[in-house]
Protein backbone atom coordinates (compact mmCIF):
# COMPACT_ATOMS: atom_id res chain seq x y z
CA UNK A 1 0.00 0.00 0.00
CA UNK A 2 2.82 2.24 1.13
CA UNK A 3 4.23 1.81 -2.48
CA UNK A 4 1.47 2.29 -4.46
CA UNK A 5 0.65 5.61 -2.45
CA UNK A 6 4.44 6.92 -3.05
CA UNK A 7 3.51 5.66 -6.65
CA UNK A 8 0.65 7.91 -7.21
CA UNK A 9 2.02 10.89 -5.71
CA UNK A 10 4.48 11.17 -7.82
CA UNK A 11 2.67 10.35 -10.72
CA UNK A 12 0.18 13.28 -10.32
CA UNK A 13 3.41 15.46 -9.76
CA UNK A 14 4.88 14.61 -13.01
CA UNK A 15 1.46 15.00 -14.42
CA UNK A 16 0.48 18.21 -12.66
CA UNK A 17 2.98 20.01 -14.11
CA UNK A 18 2.41 19.06 -17.80
CA UNK A 19 1.63 21.27 -20.29
CA UNK A 20 -1.53 23.07 -19.61
CA UNK A 21 0.52 25.39 -16.76
CA UNK A 22 1.04 28.91 -16.63
CA UNK A 23 2.40 31.36 -14.55
CA UNK A 24 0.98 34.58 -13.79
CA UNK A 25 3.84 37.39 -13.74
CA UNK A 26 5.35 38.70 -10.21
CA UNK A 27 3.31 40.89 -8.18
CA UNK A 28 4.05 44.75 -8.72
CA UNK A 29 3.26 46.35 -5.08
CA UNK A 30 3.77 50.41 -4.87
CA UNK A 31 4.29 52.21 -1.25
CA UNK A 32 3.67 55.88 -1.38
CA UNK A 33 5.46 58.15 0.73
CA UNK A 34 6.24 61.75 1.84
CA UNK A 35 9.61 63.07 2.23
CA UNK A 36 9.65 62.24 5.90
CA UNK A 37 9.07 58.42 4.72
CA UNK A 38 5.52 58.51 6.68
CA UNK A 39 2.97 56.26 4.40
CA UNK A 40 0.50 58.96 2.72
CA UNK A 41 -2.44 56.33 2.99
CA UNK A 42 -1.44 56.16 6.44
CA UNK A 43 -1.59 59.14 7.71
CA UNK A 44 -4.82 60.34 5.30
CA UNK A 45 -3.15 62.13 2.75
CA UNK A 46 -3.86 59.74 -0.48
CA UNK A 47 -7.40 58.92 -0.37
CA UNK A 48 -7.96 58.47 -3.92
CA UNK A 49 -6.14 56.92 -6.66
CA UNK A 50 -6.13 55.07 -9.99
CA UNK A 51 -4.66 53.61 -13.04
CA UNK A 52 -5.59 53.51 -16.40
CA UNK A 53 -3.61 52.02 -19.10
CA UNK A 54 -2.93 53.28 -22.58
CA UNK A 55 -6.55 51.97 -23.83
CA UNK A 56 -8.01 54.24 -20.49
CA UNK A 57 -8.64 50.27 -19.32
CA UNK A 58 -8.41 50.72 -15.09
CA UNK A 59 -6.52 48.77 -13.98
CA UNK A 60 -7.58 46.69 -10.51
CA UNK A 61 -5.99 47.67 -7.18
CA UNK A 62 -5.50 45.92 -3.99
CA UNK A 63 -4.87 48.31 -0.61
CA UNK A 64 -2.67 45.75 1.33
CA UNK A 65 -2.44 45.69 5.30
CA UNK A 66 0.75 48.03 4.86
CA UNK A 67 -0.95 50.55 3.29
CA UNK A 68 0.50 49.47 -0.21
CA UNK A 69 -1.12 49.09 -3.29
CA UNK A 70 -0.75 45.84 -5.92
CA UNK A 71 -1.68 46.60 -9.48
CA UNK A 72 -3.29 43.39 -10.00
CA UNK A 73 -3.23 41.76 -13.79
CA UNK A 74 -0.33 43.17 -15.20
CA UNK A 75 2.50 42.11 -17.29
CA UNK A 76 0.69 39.43 -19.31
CA UNK A 77 2.24 40.40 -22.79
CA UNK A 78 5.27 40.76 -24.71
CA UNK A 79 6.26 44.17 -25.13
CA UNK A 80 5.39 47.28 -23.56
CA UNK A 81 2.64 48.75 -22.10
CA UNK A 82 1.90 52.59 -20.63
CA UNK A 83 0.01 53.44 -17.50
CA UNK A 84 -0.94 56.61 -15.74
CA UNK A 85 -1.22 56.96 -12.20
CA UNK A 86 -3.58 59.61 -10.54
CA UNK A 87 -4.45 60.52 -7.16
CA UNK A 88 -5.80 63.33 -5.59
CA UNK A 89 -2.15 64.44 -4.64
CA UNK A 90 -0.30 63.96 -7.56
CA UNK A 91 -0.07 61.90 -11.30
CA UNK A 92 2.68 60.37 -13.24
CA UNK A 93 3.40 57.85 -15.75
CA UNK A 94 4.94 54.84 -15.86
CA UNK A 95 5.49 52.16 -18.37
CA UNK A 96 5.88 47.69 -17.95
CA UNK A 97 8.23 45.99 -20.14
CA UNK A 98 7.28 42.35 -20.24
CA UNK A 99 8.02 39.21 -22.15
CA UNK A 100 7.14 35.51 -23.04
CA UNK A 101 8.88 33.24 -21.45
CA UNK A 102 9.24 29.08 -21.83
CA UNK A 103 10.44 26.94 -18.52
CA UNK A 104 8.62 24.41 -17.01
CA UNK A 105 5.36 26.35 -17.45
CA UNK A 106 4.03 28.81 -20.47
CA UNK A 107 3.94 32.54 -18.99
CA UNK A 108 5.20 35.84 -18.68
CA UNK A 109 7.92 38.07 -16.79
CA UNK A 110 8.41 41.80 -16.60
CA UNK A 111 11.21 42.86 -17.48
CA UNK A 112 11.65 46.65 -16.49
CA UNK A 113 9.29 49.12 -14.60
CA UNK A 114 10.13 53.00 -15.75
CA UNK A 115 8.59 55.88 -14.32
CA UNK A 116 8.55 59.27 -15.41
CA UNK A 117 6.73 62.30 -13.50
CA UNK A 118 7.93 65.45 -12.41
CA UNK A 119 8.52 65.55 -8.03
CA UNK A 120 8.50 61.94 -8.13
CA UNK A 121 11.42 59.64 -6.81
CA UNK A 122 10.84 55.77 -6.94
CA UNK A 123 13.21 53.26 -4.93
CA UNK A 124 13.21 49.41 -5.94
CA UNK A 125 12.95 47.40 -2.60
CA UNK A 126 12.92 44.75 -1.88
CA UNK A 127 9.37 42.93 -3.29
CA UNK A 128 8.00 46.89 -3.75
CA UNK A 129 8.41 50.27 -5.01
CA UNK A 130 8.72 53.00 -2.60
CA UNK A 131 7.22 55.85 -4.27
CA UNK A 132 7.79 59.20 -2.45
CA UNK A 133 4.81 62.04 -3.55
CA UNK A 134 6.34 65.56 -2.94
Amino acid sequence: MKHIFIFLLIAFIFIGCGEDCYNAPQTIAFKFVNSNDENLITNGTLTAYSVKDENQVGVQLTKTSEDMVILENVGAYNGTKNYTFSSNIKAFNFSIHSSEFKGGCDGYQINKLTFTGIGIDVTDEKGYYKIILQ
